[in-house]
């Protein structure tokens, strides 16, 4: 009996971090489907390191998000992709994407750490193709 309330706690822990897991790509991919600079913002760190085709620096989170919704403004999404997602170590995750405004392409690297069970992004790229 002891066993089988270890592997149902188990189970369930390991359910909800699936879950959250496609909860956090999930309100990425549609910030950057619909251009929400507000929605992706939700997931920065309180530090953003940018890179927007070589234009980089290291922002607030309130200035990351203003410099987001700029290049929404004059790059409005057409479509966005999310191509690949990796891990490196137990808390950092990163997404490779490609975003399309304009019938251009652009690639998009999000590096984001796991902390007390939420993903924050510390880095964004955003690189034409």
């Amino acid at each position: 009996m002891p066993i089988l309330i270890s592997f149902l706690l188990i189970f369930s822990f390991s359910i909800c971090t699936i879950s959250k897991a496609n909860d956090e790509k999930e309100v990425i991919f549609i910030s950057f489907k619909n251009g929400s600079s507000k929605d992706l913002a939700k997931h920065f760190e309180y530090g953003v390191e940018l890179n927007i085709n070589g234009s980089q620096g290291e922002f607030s989170k309130a200035q990351a998000e203003l410099v987001i919704r700029d290049f929404f403004k004059k790059y409005p999404p057409e479509d966005f992709e999310i191509l690949h997602e990796g891990y490196s170590g137990e808390q950092i995750k990163h997404y490779i994407g490609t975003y399309t405004s304009m019938g251009e392409a652009y690639r998009i690297l999000i590096k984001g750490k796991i902390f007390q069970d939420e993903y924050r992004i510390y880095s964004l790229e955003i690189i034409k193709y």
